[in-house]
């Protein structure tokens, strides 16, 4: 007999305890493992973004506007290959078949030679140049409001009054994920040219700045920003990725508490397993004394505990594994990805996560064990052979 042996033997002598503590297991692993998917498809957005794209905003906020005029100031800047801009617009579809959508005003002339993730018919692009009220739609965000090229689309916004009434010109497709495939693009200067939209007359939202050199572009953002210095609408220039985690900043709390209720989870994991290893070895003191009768030293009274605690939480922890693959990778994870791109381009739980959660549960397997384990080991043979319960 070996300690394999021996915890495999003895897995199921209580079959209905053994079993609903793995099904806890694998329940606080597959929480565990939602909770740290969502924290990590969070910021991945974040870390695949274009590492020779620049953006620049307002010193202020993003909710303040720069002057048109700042464009051609970058676009000056030694550096900077090509620039775009865009203003927010905050887009609701007045038929609520979305509650709302990412809208803003773009560059008709640059934005997708900036922002080449998004792949555009030639053809579209052209039309889009020549039709004044032309909008371009992401692929999944065309499907949802069910409009194809050439249909009318009236939508409405959180910024500007009334409805807005565009024809649809053209539908991208995504050639990254980091392309918002549901976005709507219209032309800035429609809305610049709007009586509604005068109070930001000859303002954009944000620029993006594409630059020849990537490990240049914290000297580059220093030249643009040394620009404005002196003016009253000050820049502030980043890396892409920072500009997006800079939007992720209101959401820092709550992934914080993700974090927490992921050790919570952790805890409860611990505890429960901690509870039937326990259970256990009180009724098996009396057959430990006859294993320690018989010649077995404290170590394998030791080992037997440990092995049968950590056969249980791995156990558990595949299972737990498994309906991670089946629901998130599987089911959940495409549904987000095509219905909540615009907060989750990617949504999956990677091998890393996974192999987290099992080194978790089998290092929580140890530690559940351990105590039992060690006052197991403990005991006197008389006193051990006494417990007949």
């Amino acid at each position: 007999m070996n300690l394999a042996t021996y915890a495999r033997r003895n897995l199921f002598r209580r079959p209905g305890r053994t079993i609903l503590t793995m099904v806890a297991i694998a329940f606080a692993v597959l929480i565990f493992s939602i909770l740290r998917t969502v924290v990590y498809e969070w910021n991945r957005g974040a870390e695949e973004a274009a590492k020779d794209r620049l953006a620049i905003r307002h010193k202020i906020s993003i909710t303040m506007w720069l002057p048109r005029k700042y464009v051609d100031e970058v676009r000056s800047t030694p550096g900077v290959k090509a620039v775009t801009w865009a203003n927010w617009f905050g887009a609701k579809d007045p038929k609520e078949r979305t509650p709302f959508f990412a809208g803003f005003a773009a560059d008709q002339n640059t934005w997708f030679d900036v922002m080449d993730e998004m792949k555009l018919d030639p053809a579209q692009l052209d039309e889009w140049k020549k039709t004044p009220n032309g909008a371009i739609l992401g692929d999944l965000l065309a499907k949802t409001l069910q409009v194809k090229v050439g249909d009318r689309l009236v939508i409405q916004s959180d910024i500007y009054p009334g409805d807005w009434e565009f024809k649809v010109v053209g539908i991208y497709q995504p050639l990254r994920k980091t392309a918002d495939r549901n976005s709507m693009i219209f032309r800035w200067d429609y809305l610049d040219n709007d009586p509604r939209a005068a109070f930001g007359k000859d303002k954009v939202g944000w620029m993006l700045a594409r630059i020849d050199d990537p490990g240049k572009g914290a000297e580059i953002a220093k030249r643009i920003d040394a620009k404005f210095e002196a003016n009253d609408d000050q820049t502030s220039s980043m890396s892409e990725k920072a500009f997006q985690l800079s939007f992720m900043g209101g959401f820092s709390a709550l992934l914080k508490a993700f974090d927490y209720v992921s050790l919570v989870m952790l805890l409860i994991l611990g505890l429960v397993l901690a509870n039937t290893i326990a259970m256990s070895v009180r009724e098996r003191t009396h057959e430990y004394g006859v294993l320690r009768a018989i010649g077995f030293p404290p170590k394998h009274i030791v080992g037997f505990i440990l092995g049968e605690a950590v056969l249980i939480a791995l156990i558990g922890g595949v299972i737990g594994v498994g309906l991670t693959a089946l629901l998130i990778n599987g089911l959940f994870g495409p549904f987000a990805e095509e219905n909540m791109s615009n907060w989750f381009p990617y949504f999956s739980t990677p091998p890393t996560v996974m192999a987290l959660a099992m080194a978790l549960a089998a290092a929580l397997g140890l530690i559940a064990g351990a105590l039992p384990a060690f006052r197991a080991s403990r005991l006197h043979v008389t006193d051990a052979l006494r417990r007949l319960d």
